[in-house]
């Protein structure tokens, strides 16, 4: 008889699942991830590596670091590269949490926080956006009082799942608070580069202290190179690096090579990004427009939009997203996903082909105005 594995409350991802098991003629709007080619400088530095393919320092890259270190103005040694932001994230868990601890995670949040917490032995618990969905600082730093026990916090913006972001002085006060408590506060800043209206605000504006992460994955169009970092305190990297060197090794040659060029070239590459997005909004909010008869929220950054399903959803949002992939055509991901406070509303990618993006809003309507 097999033993039981410790990771079998573990379940596949909600996204995944109802993406890999979608009609071929259902239109994806369910994963988070570009949809406009890798820029033409990560494409010739992939397909240009002449001779052997080497392994790579386990820190990664020294030109890398550096280029990482000057587009976000940190020093060499606050940069940790990572296999995506995702690595650096599983690294800093294993490195700093240990049974019987508690990480503060966002709810409605990324469904890998609590995933990673529970991996690490660790407890995540939810502490409540605004009615906004923006980071609201009075209700962290009350359930930052509610846990003796945590060790860590994760906030999020702009958000996945909601798109929305935070303001200075609500990340001052959270900063301040996980300082003054000695708790690891991480900023999953994945999506900042990549907006609309006004460029997104960041811990690094407000304090030096806990770490921030970003990714070639979204605004620099390489989800697939999995490359990411995070910055900020040595002495919270140095551990979670070397754990993540027995992780991998290294993140890849290729796609360090191509993630150098993207950035290298982040003059061109971001703003070529934010018209493609703003591309894809213009198509959204027009199709938006005429089938559900109302202009959508814009979100602060990404490509997502938080939209609320109709009452009749209310008791089973899984199965009311089956139906609309299965009958309906289109792939979207319930909120309830995303932890019980987005259980009123499902995720929307608007990362794909606008000519997608139109037929997917107008398949999507008659759901809506069934009620």
């Amino acid at each position: 008889m097999m033993p039981a594995s410790r990771l079998g409350h573990l379940k596949p991802s909600p996204i995944r699942a109802l993406s890999e098991g979608a009609p071929a003629s259902a239109i994806p709007m369910g994963l988070g991830e570009p949809g406009w080619a890798l820029p033409e400088p990560g494409r010739l530095a992939f397909l240009g590596i002449e001779g052997p393919c080497a392994y790579g320092p386990n820190a990664g890259l020294p030109e890398l670091r550096q280029a990482v270190a000057e587009f976000h103005g940190e020093h060499l040694d606050r940069v940790m590269l990572a296999t995506g932001s995702q690595g650096a994230l599983f690294a800093l868990f294993q490195a700093w949490l240990e049974p019987g601890d508690a990480v503060l995670v966002p709810d409605p949040g990324f469904l890998s926080y609590p995933a990673l917490a529970h991996m690490a032995g660790a407890t995540p618990l939810p502490y409540p956006l605004g009615s906004d969905f923006r980071l609201d600082a009075d209700a962290f730093c009350e359930a930052l009082d509610r846990a003796p026990q945590a060790k860590m916090a994760i906030i999020n913006h702009p958000a996945n799942p909601t798109g929305a972001g935070a303001g200075l002085e609500a990340l001052a006060k959270v900063a301040e608070a996980c300082d003054r408590r000695g708790i690891l506060l991480i900023s999953d800043e994945v999506y900042r580069e990549l907006y609309l209206g006004e460029r997104p605000a960041s811990l690094r504006q407000v304090t030096q202290s806990g770490l921030v992460l970003g990714s070639v994955s979204k605004a620099w169009g390489g989800p697939g190179l999995r490359l990411g970092w995070a910055l900020g305190d040595p002495t919270w990297l140095a551990p979670a690096r070397l754990l993540h060197a027995y992780m991998v090794t290294a993140p890849a040659s290729p796609a360090q090579r191509s993630a150098l060029a993207l950035i290298r070239e982040s003059a061109t590459v971001l703003p070529g990004a934010r018209q493609e997005i703003r591309t894809r909004w213009n198509a959204f909010e027009e199709a938006y427009r005429t089938h559900f008869g109302s202009a959508p929220a814009q979100a602060s950054g990404g490509f997502y939009h938080w939209l609320k399903v109709p009452g009749s959803a209310l008791a089973d949002p899984m199965a009311f997203c089956l139906r609309l992939r299965d009958e309906g055509g289109v792939v979207v991901v319930p909120g309830s996903a995303f932890g019980e406070r987005g259980r009123h509303h499902i995720r929307l990618s608007f990362a794909g082909q606008p000519e997608a993006i139109a037929e997917g809003v107008r398949r999507l309507a008659p759901y809506w105005r069934q009620g």
